[in-house]
């Protein structure tokens, strides 16, 4: 049974994010993007109370801005998602979770050491170039 509910467009959109937005840290490094924006996908508080599906997430406007940077200014998210990453996208979609994303709501690419909170919540690890965060404890326990 899927994590979420998801479309086969939903399964291409999320795939061109996945690459678009972490291609150079490979399979593991899209997978873990994919974690986040399932995880969006299935909680209900803080920032992420109205997303239900893909679409939402990744089209969601916070602060005058796209939450994914890619969406903007991503070149690689205009073009079509390829099998092989609509092939991880299902993976995840389909429940795949690991380490350091497993729970997290945020990543980012920073230029130095990863912070140990981003926006006040906790570091909950790295992989390559980006840090991922996961809500403190108590605040969002639907990720769990």
């Amino acid at each position: 049974m899927p994590f979420i509910k998801y479309t086969s467009s939903d399964v291409a959109l999320m795939a061109r994010m996945m690459r678009a937005e972490a291609v150079g840290e490979g399979n593991l490094g899209m997978l873990f993007v994919g974690n986040v924006i399932v995880n969006r996908a299935k909680v209900d508080c803080l920032d992420f109370t109205d997303l239900r599906s893909v679409r939402e997430v990744i089209f969601q406007v916070q602060g005058g801005n796209y939450s994914f940077e890619a969406v903007q200014k991503g070149s690689l998210f205009y073009r079509r998602a390829r099998s092989h990453e609509k092939k991880l996208a299902r993976k995840n979609l389909n429940f795949w979770r690991q380490h350091p994303a497993k729970f997290a709501l945020w990543y980012f690419n920073p230029y130095g050491p990863c912070p140990p909170t981003w926006y006040g919540e906790p570091f909950s690890g790295q992989y390559k170039n980006h840090c991922y965060y996961e809500p403190a404890a108590g605040t969002c326990p639907s990720v769990y």
